[in-house]
Parts: structure tokens; sequence; C-alpha cells
């Protein structure tokens, strides 16, 4: 699978996710999280960054984080490497404690200044407080939290939420910024301002449902997909800007600079074909974007549809696996081998092709 654009220049927006090697847990208790969130801080002291959004989730965790410097790569290695160090000394384990490489999508608006042309293509904002929203709303989605009886967002502590924009300034942490994210949403730094950033959310959770709040753009967009598989989030001339830049850094530094552009364009491309069939796969197969993560082990309808998309588009298993919600990629290729060795999927094989060239 190819290696995901690590595109660096000041002032860049990012929404960063990192799980758990074999999605295991790499938060076990609250202290494992206060821990984080001290290595976070001083990440952003040695680094210069500003946190916009963060949660903690069991196995993996969301950041929308702005760089004033170029500097993803080194705070991430930093950032990751201290706190697996810190777990494994506490919890007296050793190897790693993330699964492969965090993902890295860059994010239209914060405090970038660009072109007038690329800025008036479309509100920044909008961009950047879909993100900061998303984040914030993993805990409904992932049903850590129910509105309701007395519930609400706060509930759950370990957010920027919670920890931040509910909170005066003064007990907020230094490194946590709330101000473009509340001017976005049209909110002051106040305290009825800072309700109104909850409430707006709650109310989000209330119109869209606990399983889709803050997942979607709008009824054909998935911000969800766009984010796990995606490299940029914003308007094209957004994506246009970002290649110059790629291009022009590449050149700089006597690199193959001129494949960036060449190198997203082919993976976009790769990716939205394979994102449009998984579609119409589950579909025809009668799976439910729900029913991924709580199939029966014996279900072979998912590795069917894995063996289908590795051979009809440029995707790599590793894609597919996170896609089709496979514990790992070796898990996903053995769910394929399985699909295709039972005669028994032979007519379902049959079914889907058929269906997939109607649409294709």
């Amino acid at each position: 699978m190819p290696r995901q654009l690590r595109l660096e220049f000041p002032g860049a927006c990012y929404h960063v996710m990192a799980r758990g090697d074999r999605r295991e847990a790499i938060f076990r208790d609250d202290q494992d999280r206060r821990a984080f969130l001290e290595v976070l801080g001083l990440a952003c002291a040695r680094t210069g960054w500003r946190v916009h959004a963060w949660v903690l989730m069991g196995n993996h965790y969301h950041l929308l984080l702005e760089t004033p410097e170029p500097n993803l790569v080194a705070g991430m290695q930093w950032l990751q490497t201290t706190y697996s160090r810190r777990f494994n000394n506490r919890h007296r384990l050793w190897g790693h404690l993330f699964g492969g490489r965090y993902k890295a999508v860059l994010v239209e608006g914060g405090k970038l200044a660009l072109p007038q042309a690329v800025a008036s293509a479309h509100a920044q904002g909008d961009y950047f407080l879909a993100v900061a929203d998303y984040v914030h709303l993993n805990p409904i989605r992932a049903r850590l939290v129910k509105l309701g009886a007395g519930n609400g967002l706060l509930n759950f502590a370990w957010s920027s939420l919670a920890q931040g924009y509910a909170q005066s300034p003064a007990r907020r942490p230094k490194w946590l910024d709330v101000a473009t994210a509340m001017e976005a949403a049209g909110c002051a730094d106040r305290a009825r301002g800072r309700r109104a950033f909850v409430e707006r959310l709650e109310a989000r959770v209330r119109e869209e449902g606990a399983g889709r709040a803050g997942a979607g753009l709008d009824s054909s967009q998935s911000l969800q997909s766009t984010l796990r598989r995606g490299w940029y989030f914003g308007s094209q001339g957004f994506r246009d800007h970002v290649l110059a830049l790629a291009k022009a850094a590449g050149r700089a530094l006597g690199r193959r600079g001129d494949a960036y552009e060449g190198a997203a364009a082919q993976r976009e491309h790769g990716e939205a074909e394979a994102e449009r069939l998984a579609q119409v796969g589950l579909a025809a197969l009668g799976l439910a974007e729900v029913d991924l993560a709580q199939r029966e082990r014996g279900d072979a309808r998912a590795g069917l549809l894995a063996g289908l998309l590795r051979e009809r588009t440029s995707v790599g298993l590793g894609w597919v696996a996170e896609r089709l919600q496979f514990p790992s990629q070796a898990a996903a290729a053995q769910a394929v081998r399985r699909a295709q060795a039972r005669g028994a999927t032979e007519r379902a094989i049959r079914i889907l092709q058929r269906k997939l060239d109607e649409l294709s």
C-alpha cells in the first residue's frame, strides 16, 4: 500500500489518529490517559504545536493539531515513542504499542494564510469545525455516552470538550487552543458561549443520530471515510495549493517532488473506486456498516468482498482491512482465502460480480 503523504509546512493543520497494535488498548486506565496528556503537553512545548481538539478512546486517539513550524514527523515520533516507553515501563511490557503508521490528514483552516483564490473557494472554518466536531463526537458514535436522563457530552471526561471548551481559560491546558473552533461556531469564549458550543454538538446528535453524529459531510459524503483513508480534507483549491507546496518542497530538496502529484492523484482515484465498489458490494451482500464490526466469525461475506476489491482496484490489503473492519491485514487475507475455498460462495460471487458490473 503506498505510504501516506507526510507533507509539512508552516501553519499546517492535521487530523492525526493512531491505534494500538492489533487494536489493543493504549489506555488501560485514567492514569494512562493522564500520562498521555502530560506527554502531549511536553510535545507541544518542544514543537510549538497548538492542539485544537483531542479525544482519548480505549485503543486509539484523535488529535486536531496545528504546526506553526514544519515539524509534524519529528514531533509525532517523539510523542509516540515517549508515551510507549512510559506505558511499557508502567505495565512491565515491551515491544510496539501503536500499530503501524499514524494517520495524518491535512485539514483546510486554522490560522494558515492561503492565497485569496484558495481562501475564497470555501469557508475554511467549515472544514476545520467539521473535524473538531468529528473528534468531539467520537464517544457518542462509540456509544460511550448516551444523551438523556441527565447525561450529556460532558459526561465523557477524556476529550478537549470536557477538559477545555467547557472550561474557563484559566482551567485549560496552555497547549489547547479553543479560539479557532469557537469562532467558527459563532460562540464567544464566555460562560454562555461555552454552553452554546456544547449544546450545538448535542443538537447534532439528536438530529443526526448517535451512530452518524459528526461523521457525515452531506448525504453523499462520509467525513469518517475521508479522515480514515484520504490525505487532505478541504476544497479543491486547497488540494491544488498543497500539491504545489509538495512539488516545490521536493524540488528544493532535490527529491522526486514531481512524483507527489501523480502519486496523490493515483491513490485518490484507486481509493475512490474502491470505496464506490465497497458500498455497492456491502448493499449487494446485505451488510450494513454497523454489521462489519459485529459480524460472526464464520460470515464469509466480508472476505468475499475483500477479495473482489483486491482484484478490481489498486488499493492494498491494508486499505481493504481497515475499510471492512478486519482486526489486521493477516485476518483480512485469511478471510479472503476462506471465502475463496468455500464452494458455497460461488453463487454469491456470481451475484456480486453481476451487481458490480451493472453499476460499473
